[in-house]
């Protein structure tokens, strides 16, 4: 190695932790002043603790039960997408990721690669592991664009107000179209599924240069792969991987709606239909990578949402059944993945020989 690259090297390195500790300083900043200055102004903390503190046992216990269903629609949901994964992997799987991408700026692409290693020590194919993750990723980005679009449609038949809603329903609207006629062409002919891998290449190989990153090569190739390892998968797995990506969403949406009536919000101050529609919009936010798990915004998400549909009267009860809701499927899960994390750890019996490695459906880029 001659001393110019290891002096490129060395800069290379000094931009990615510049870069890196700029984004956890924004992720910071943003959930400061979203926790210490905007959701104050709705209510105080004081009196949203009061709130909290009449639930009672019960009511506790079935928030509890709510959500460990919500958490076992997730494990159905991977194992929908990866055929062999038993319950107690999915469960260990999905927790130890989620916890890693609900704690760390970009912890997704870490919790992307954990949940490889993982699957990879239990004999899972690295083809195997990647068609699983991607058909997660589109079913799931899928829904939560759909999202919008019925609460809006619900919302119309019901007779509520539709204006909050519109834009992001419209933004969904064309996102949904052109994201199913890109997959759907894709999985159609293998020409356009070289086309749409080109495109794409082209595409993040000119959003890589903005950061002084080298080009991708060979998603053509990949996406042809793709589309061959994935056709038998999704022609018989679509269904379950439908239905256990629907029910895991309204699995979310019910633990919401529950936490909402419990603080004392009625039907008659907002709706299940408009719960609905700002649930949408939540989780339209845990897509924008701004902060781990979209914290804060996604809390001051909800607040406004409820807030702006049934009025100042119910300020306190919005900030605390935001703030119980995000305990319950956000707070509490980062420990519970800890756990998981030692289980994976110290539990051999689930260990297999690796198979032959095959090639990924997509290359994942030189850093």
């Amino acid at each position: 190695m001659t001393a110019t690259t290891i002096a490129d090297t060395a800069r290379h390195n000094q931009r990615k932790r510049v870069i890196r500790s700029a984004q956890v300083a924004f992720s910071v900043a943003i959930v400061v002043a979203i926790f210490a200055y905007a959701i104050p102004k709705f209510a105080n903390y004081g009196s949203v603790w009061a709130i909290l503190r009449t639930l009672t046992w019960p009511q506790l216990g079935l928030l509890a039960a709510a959500t460990l269903f919500n958490l076992a629609t997730y494990w159905a949901q991977l194992m929908a997408s990866l055929p062999g994964l038993t319950l107690g992997q999915a469960a260990v799987n999905n927790q130890t990721t989620t916890s890693i991408a609900n704690t760390v700026p970009g912890g997704g692409v870490v919790a992307v690669g954990v949940a490889f290693a993982m699957l990879r020590s239990w004999g899972f194919s690295l083809s195997a592991i990647t068609l699983s993750t991607l058909l997660t990723g589109i079913w799931n980005a899928f829904l939560k664009l759909a999202l919008p679009i019925a609460a809006v449609a619900i919302l119309v038949v019901t007779g509520s107000s539709t204006v909050a809603l519109l834009v992001p329903a419209l933004i969904g609207v064309a996102a949904l179209v052109a994201a199913v006629v890109v997959f759907g062409l894709l999985m159609w002919k293998k020409e356009f599924a070289q086309r749409i891998g080109q495109a794409l290449g082209v595409a993040w190989s000119w959003l890589r240069r903005l950061v002084r990153k080298p080009p991708v090569t060979g998603w053509d190739q990949a996406a042809v792969r793709f589309r061959r390892q994935s056709n038998d998968l999704v022609a018989r797995r679509w269904p379950a991987l439908t239905l256990t990506t629907l029910v895991s969403h309204l699995g979310l949406y019910l633990v919401f709606l529950l936490t909402i009536r419990l603080v004392g919000i009625t039907a008659t101050q907002v709706s299940w239909a408009e719960v609905l529609g700002f649930f949408s919009l939540g989780r339209l936010a845990t897509a924008v990578p701004i902060t781990p798990g979209g914290v804060g915004v996604v809390e001051l998400t909800y607040i406004a949402g409820l807030v702006l549909a049934g009025g100042s009267p119910i300020r306190a009860q919005a900030v605390a059944a935001a703030l119980l809701f995000r305990l319950l499927t956000y707070v509490l899960q980062i420990p519970l993945g800890g756990v998981t994390y030692l289980i994976w750890q110290r539990n051999k019996s689930w260990r297999k020989p690796v198979h032959p490695e095959q090639p990924s459906p997509v290359p994942v880029p030189s850093s």
